[in-house]
């Protein structure tokens, strides 16, 4: 899918170049549009990325003005002002001034990216009649989308996504005949897809998704013969799967997950030849997952998790959909029992079979190729300690809710592996192998909490990645090591339930991201460190069930989180708790 968008994006840029002649020495710009350009400039208040700076002088067409092009008679017919995709910190803030739709030439308008531009769209872009591309994306422009903008007879591309807009799709959109890119994706629009769009029969992509649009999935859309790319995910669309829809031949990326359709996938689905990516999760669709689904050639990611297809799943002999990578289909009431044979012979990169009632031994897949594995909540059983040896590209291992059994201590996995969850099965053993220095430079997300684990916490070396550690619900002692300082990228830290005793160290308070921090039910004492304090990203906190004394550190969050945070301690005051004796109570901070 964003392979996708790059090439649709390229697209752009390219029918951009074809309308941003070079700069004649003797071609002065148009007065009139100068005026209207320096209008556009007035109404936004800051620029970081310093684009307006080098709006100066007289002759707004004579190269020097910064995303500004013009044709050879001297007039305006580009205004692309776009933030470099490297630097999300720079923006523009401000309105877009009504003074754009004096530009009487502009072919092309693109503001794009400055995150801060505020305000509606104004009714005067109507009025752009030369108009063929229109992006406006990735700003905070809010309010409804003008129905004026569908007399934009020649408009080719329209992108909205991104911002604030709400009310309903204007039916004047079925107007732009000349559209082959729709892109309102990523707003509050609601209502229906009108059923004015089967005039868009050049539409190639045509994106709603993340809106909160309901009503049926329109049998128009059969009708958009040259159509490559429909996204319709995120929004509150129901009804069964239209028929209309898999004739589209030329279709090679289909996304409708999380929305509310019911039904069965039809058979025709292997009608469409050049399918590349089939995203159906997050539904109510029922039923046997089509046979037909093998013939298409082209299909390389297929997710179909999150829905109710019960069994028997397709018979796939080796040659069928030959190009797949990418296969979820967790989540359904399938009952699998093993991994059937045409997706354990393939080299995929990621499987995802989680709650497939998978039983018995872990499978052997091919171990070339697999960059993520998720059978979570399943009936696994045994060990899996060298299963994953020879797995060079493994990336993500999710085996959490099964049932198995092995020494942590002996679990070998590949040295650039990033994400590992055990939780809720029966490991044992101790961490020390898994946060050694080989296996954990590159592992940002470690969770083995709910099983058998004892021993210490290990010292943290400096250099780690980590972003979120979870040993909660363990049988592991000893102390927190003061090292923990050197975890400087941790987002999320839950030793819950454990047998940890000492004090909480001092250096917790240097790992500054901390957003998720959870020590309760263990045998810590003494303070809770006032340099706690200096984590201001900090959102939970559980020091509950622990036996720590003294005074709360008084300041936010800490100050003002629920008294239950810090209940079943031994002696802990301050707010949110009862004032410490012999000194008042500060005021909150």
């Amino acid at each position: 899918m964003q392979l996708l968008k790059w090439v649709l994006n390229l697209l752009l840029v390219c029918s951009m170049l074809q309308v941003f002649p070079l700069p004649l020495a003797q071609t002065i710009c148009s007065e009139a549009d100068r005026a209207a350009l320096l209008g556009f400039k007035a109404k936004i208040l800051k620029d970081s990325t310093d684009s307006l700076s080098s709006w100066v002088g007289k002759d707004c067409c004579g190269g020097d003005w910064e995303g500004v092009g013009c044709n050879p008679t001297g007039r305006v017919n580009t205004l692309a002002l776009q933030r470099p995709e490297r630097d999300s910190t720079l923006y523009m803030k401000g309105t877009l001034s009504s003074s754009l739709g004096s530009l009487q030439f502009l072919e092309v308008l693109v503001i794009s990216g400055m995150k801060f531009i505020t305000g509606p769209i104004p009714e005067s872009l109507s009025n752009l009649s030369r108009l063929k591309q229109l992006v406006l994306e990735d700003n905070s422009l809010q309010g409804n989308i003008p129905s004026g903008l569908g007399r934009l007879s020649f408009l080719q591309t329209l992108s909205l996504a991104g911002n604030h807009f709400n009310g309903v799709v204007p039916l004047s959109l079925g107007n732009l005949r000349n559209l082959v890119m729709l892109n309102l994706g990523r707003n509050s629009l609601t209502g229906s897809i009108p059923s004015s769009f089967k005039n868009l029969v050049h539409l190639q992509s045509f994106d709603l998704s993340f809106n909160l649009l309901s009503g049926f999935v329109p049998e128009i859309l059969g009708q958009f013969h040259n159509i490559t790319f429909i996204d319709l995910s995120n929004n509150q669309l129901s009804g069964h799967l239209p028929v209309s829809l898999f004739k589209l031949v030329t279709l090679s990326d289909l996304s409708l997950s999380h929305n509310q359709l019911t039904g069965s996938i039809p058979e025709q689905v292997g009608n469409l030849k050049s399918l590349t990516s089939l995203s159906l999760s997050h539904n109510k669709l029922i039923g046997p997952i089509p046979a037909s689904i093998s013939r298409l050639q082209k299909l390389w990611s297929l997710n179909l998790s999150r829905n109710g297809f019960s069994n028997p799943l397709p018979a796939i002999s080796s040659k069928g959909v030959p190009s797949l990578l990418s296969i979820d289909l967790s989540f359904n009431n399938l009952s699998l029992g093993t991994v059937p044979n045409w997706i354990m012979d393939r080299q995929l990169s990621d499987v995802n079979l989680a709650s497939c009632k998978l039983r018995g031994a872990f499978p052997k897949f091919r171990p070339d190729s697999l960059s993520s594995i998720d059978l979570s909540s399943n009936l696994l059983t045994g060990t899996i300690s060298t299963h994953f040896t020879n797995m060079t590209s493994l990336q993500k291992l999710k085996l959490s809710n099964n049932q198995l059994k092995f020494d942590l201590s002996e679990l070998k996995v590949p040295d650039g592996i990033s994400s590992i969850d055990l939780h809720s099965n029966q490991v044992f053993g101790s961490l020390s192998s898994i946060l050694n220095n080989r296996t954990s430079s590159f592992l940002e997300v470690i969770d083995v909490s709910n099983n058998l684990i004892s021993g210490t916490i290990p010292e943290f070396t400096e250099g780690l990645s980590l972003k979120v550690l979870n040993i909660g619900s363990n049988k592991i002692a000893g102390q927190i090591p003061s090292s923990i300082s050197n975890l400087i990228e941790l987002e999320r830290l839950d030793i819950s339930r454990n047998q940890i005793t000492g004090t909480i160290p001092a250096s917790l308070g240097q790992v500054v991201k901390l957003q998720w921090l959870d020590l309760s039910i263990n045998r810590l004492t003494g303070k809770i460190p006032t340099s706690l304090l200096g984590i201001h990203s900090l959102r939970h906190a559980n020091f509950r069930a622990n036996r720590l004394c003294g005074e709360i550190p008084q300041g936010r969050p800490y100050n003002i989180f629920p008294a239950a945070t810090y209940a079943y301690n031994l002696c802990l005051c301050g707010k949110p708790l009862q004032p410490c004796k012999g000194k008042k109570q500060e005021m909150v901070q």
